[in-house]
């Protein structure tokens, strides 16, 4: 067997598997790397909304308490032994460690840093990533900020103010995209089109911006900033809509803004979509003006492989998922003002044409596709088997 052929078991740590962002790339991570001949096992809570997912794999139960959870998961690994323990979240790093510290022979440990932030405690900033045998950063960004840092005490966001660097060797930290299913997200056709918009009640005549994400407090993804924009931008353009798609705390707050703003007949909270694809090709313009950290926005990615144009926050990771469709434009982040004007300005320009349409879904197909992302991690764990 050659070296691009090995393949080994691995065991994926998840112990929250509710549904976010992190949840789901676990989980398509995990199907790709079994799609290419890797032994794909799972431990995480068995009572979670995607517990049945992560079941389609061989499943390990973990318990919630987190000493029982080292414990448990030192049993699993003595049982399973698999050659590499990946873990996802930033409350499993710990738990991965110390659990492979109580067997022989110890697994290789690996994280999947997928937050824009350094972590809370000055003990794991020191010792945390300098133990592991590899660290992949989602984006550019991540890594600069686990090994520089990164301060911005101008941003009205306090967890922007200042993020500490970690301990941690560069030899060690790997970047990989997290991706996307281009096979699902691609451009569909007029028909496709006008259906998707009639599933809204969305005129044909309509240019309709959205945002597509959690609305939590204090900030959301921005959607105040967004609500702001699009009063400037109803003065230009009458038949302009702006939708706002997801579930968080903030409601009540967006629907005060709505009113309060006079976008009563042209903004809309449509709760969470369960067809983003058919959503994405709803939208004339996807809206992504995030103020609060972003390590690697995949619904940049999915609405650029769908041929839609994203006026994005320029602002940590965004500018480098942007920069792989190239649809649209980059703003200063947190100013609505020059939001407004981006999209008024977006409004102006003829929409993609199928051409520009297919390229961007190409390039997000070379770049930050699932098949893509399984393809190099399978090929880092094969480096660190071979060391």
């Amino acid at each position: 067997m050659s070296a691009s052929d090995l393949t080994a078991r691995v065991l994926q740590l998840n112990s929250r598997l509710r549904g976010g962002g992190t949840d789901s790339q676990c989980l398509a991570l995990s199907q790709g790397l079994s799609d290419l001949g890797w032994t794909i096992e799972m431990a995480g809570p068995a009572d979670a909304p995607l517990s049945g997912a992560g079941q389609n794999f061989a499943f390990h139960p973990l318990p919630r308490f987190r000493l029982f959870q080292i414990l448990s998961l030192a049993g699993i690994l003595r049982r399973t032994k698999p050659r590499i323990l990946h873990a996802h979240h930033g409350d499993d790093y710990w738990t991965a460690l110390l659990a492979s510290r109580l067997v022989e022979p110890r697994p290789l440990v690996i994280f999947s840093r997928h937050l824009a932030k350094s972590p809370r405690s000055h003990l794991s900033k020191k010792y945390l990533f300098a133990q592991a045998d590899a660290v992949i950063a989602v984006s550019s960004f991540v890594a600069e900020v686990l090994l520089r840092g990164h301060d911005d005490p101008a941003s009205p966001v306090a967890e922007r103010h200042h993020r500490s660097a970690c301990v941690l060797s560069a030899k060690k930290l790997h970047l990989i995209h997290t991706g996307i299913d281009t096979t699902h997200f691609c451009p569909k056709g007029p028909a496709f089109t006008q259906q998707a918009r009639q599933n809204l009640q969305l005129n044909p005549n309509q240019l309709v911006f959205g945002v597509v994400g959690g609305f939590d407090l204090p900030v959301g993804k921005g959607q105040r900033i967004f609500l702001k924009a699009a009063q400037s931008v109803m003065r230009h353009l009458p038949t302009a809509r702006f939708l706002l798609a997801g579930s968080g705390n903030m409601e009540d707050l967006l629907r005060d803004d709505i009113r309060h703003l006079g976008l009563e007949d042209r903004a809309y909270l449509i709760g969470q979509q369960p067809d983003p694809l058919s959503l994405h090709h709803a939208l004339d313009c996807l809206v992504h003006p995030q103020i609060a950290t972003e390590a690697f926005p995949s619904v940049v990615l999915e609405a650029h492989a769908c041929g839609r144009p994203v006026i994005g926050s320029e602002l940590d990771g965004i500018p480098e998922a942007w920069g792989i469709g190239q649809l649209g434009r980059l703003v200063r982040a947190g100013d609505a003002a020059a939001l407004a004007r981006a999209m008024i300005a977006q409004s102006e320009i003829p929409s993609p044409t199928a051409e520009e349409q297919s390229h961007a879904h190409a390039r997000v197909t070379a770049q930050a596709s699932l098949s893509v992302q399984a393809q190099r991690t399978a090929a880092l764990y094969r480096r660190l088997m071979s060391r």
